[in-house]
């Protein structure tokens, strides 16, 4: 006897292979709602209003914008998805269990220039602007690479009040340039999200005075500069006055002309500013799409290169990007409590070939592996802002599927 049923049941399960799951805690995530947007700055990072405000945050606050590419990069897809497998926690597991275990809003593999896998979920939309948190911050470092490029910057070894006499006399402004990229001014800060931390008390002073009042704020050093990796993101926000500074632009405009536009951006992009001096919140606070995320990274898969042509120096790329290039104490396996390197505002992975992630709190990532030609794009809300003190572990598991994804095309 053939049930009613058969049929349906058997057709749900033919478009669910590879494309079906259930996102956890969406009720938790605003659902009931719609994921609605936070009715204010002050409250995007509540779990209600994350997913909503993740993806809406330019219509909260001053931004500026920057215009996609008259001629976007062609993002073609792959007419069927490679299985990839992972192993984590004892258990071999697919790219929909690990969208099922973790609060990912978009993700995106792609291999050769292709996309070969891409997933959304909480009703996240492909012209979604995504929050990046600080993947900025690499974003920055590249438009620095152009500033080099163009003799605008002459050295990473001037200090930034060179290019930003608002910083003359602080600590920041006092500091080289390539040491304010690699972490390292040695200034005494604690990064650490509670609240109360240093993080906290520099960005009350930046709203109230702007970045560069806030410096003053910072007048110790515990180690001499460039000795010691110690993160802390008003060195990414000096360094965006360097720019500005150096530019005479707006690193909105800046990132557009050389970067944004010549990398074939599809989507209008838009960068946060403080309203007190208008300018970019530089060390997070970039919105764009999920594929315009995946054409950065495969800029930084292709070394620079669009198409054969060059948009980031090689050269440039490879001191932000190679662990080799790194002075000892900064390549992967070196930094305190971490099996990561750190770069020039770039993590370097450990393995036997170059990789690199752009990172941001709450689970946002790029990670490339140019030799591959491969990359992945993550857009997450996760229960707090490191991943993984929830207990649902999102950085772990992401390293483990990445790892995976890696295994499918070639060696760690």
């Amino acid at each position: 006897m053939k049930h009613r049923w058969t049929a349906p049941i058997a057709l749900l399960l033919t478009l669910c292979q590879g494309v079906c799951f259930a996102s956890p805690d969406e009720d938790l995530l605003g659902k009931p709602d719609g994921y609605p947007l936070a009715p204010r700055m002050g409250q995007v990072w509540n779990e209600y209003y994350r997913v909503g405000s993740f993806s809406g945050m330019d219509k909260l606050s001053p931004h500026c914008v920057m215009e996609p590419s008259a001629t976007p990069l062609p993002l073609p897809k792959a007419n069927s998805e490679p299985s990839f497998r992972y192993k984590f926690e004892n258990k071999t597991l697919s790219l929909d269990d690990y969208m099922a275990h973790q609060r990912v809003t978009a993700l995106i593999v792609i291999k050769d220039g292709v996309i070969v896998a891409e997933r959304s979920a909480y009703d996240r939309k492909p012209e979604d602007r995504m929050l990046s948190n600080s993947m900025s911050k690499t974003i920055l470092a590249l438009a620095i690479g152009k500033a080099l490029e163009s003799g605008q910057i002459k050295s990473l070894d001037d200090t930034a009040e060179t290019y930003a006499p608002a910083l003359a006399g602080t600590l920041y402004g006092q500091t080289k340039i390539v040491n304010l990229m690699r972490m390292a001014s040695g200034a005494r800060f604690v990064e650490n999200y509670s609240g109360n931390d240093d993080i906290a008390r520099f960005e009350l002073a930046a709203s109230k005075d702007g970045p560069a009042a806030a410096a003053k704020t910072v007048t110790e050093r515990a180690n001499p500069e460039g000795s010691t990796f110690n993160y802390a993101s008003p060195e990414t926000q000096m360094l965006g006055l360097v720019l500005r500074g150096a530019t005479g632009q707006t690193v909105c405009q800046f990132v557009q002309d050389k970067l944004w536009q010549p990398m074939g951006a599809e989507s209008r992009a838009t960068w946060l500013t403080n309203p007190v001096d208008q300018t970019e919140r530089f060390a997070g606070y970039v919105n764009a799409t999920a594929r315009d995320y995946a054409r950065l990274g495969l800029l930084l898969a292709n070394d620079g290169k669009r198409e054969g042509k060059t948009v980031v120096p090689t050269d440039y790329l490879l001191r932000m990007t190679d662990a080799a290039q790194q002075p000892e104490q900064f390549r992967p396996g070196r930094l305190p409590n971490n099996a990561l390197g750190y770069g020039l505002q770039t993590w370097l992975q450990p393995g036997s070939h170059r990789q690199f992630m752009l990172l941001g709190i709450y689970g946002q990532a790029i990670l490339v592996y140019p030799e591959l030609k491969l990359i992945m794009v993550h857009l997450a809300v996760a229960a707090d802002a490191s991943g993984d003190a929830s207990g649902l572990h999102m950085g772990p598991e992401r390293a483990a599927l990445w790892r995976g994804i890696v295994a499918r095309y070639g060696n760690w």
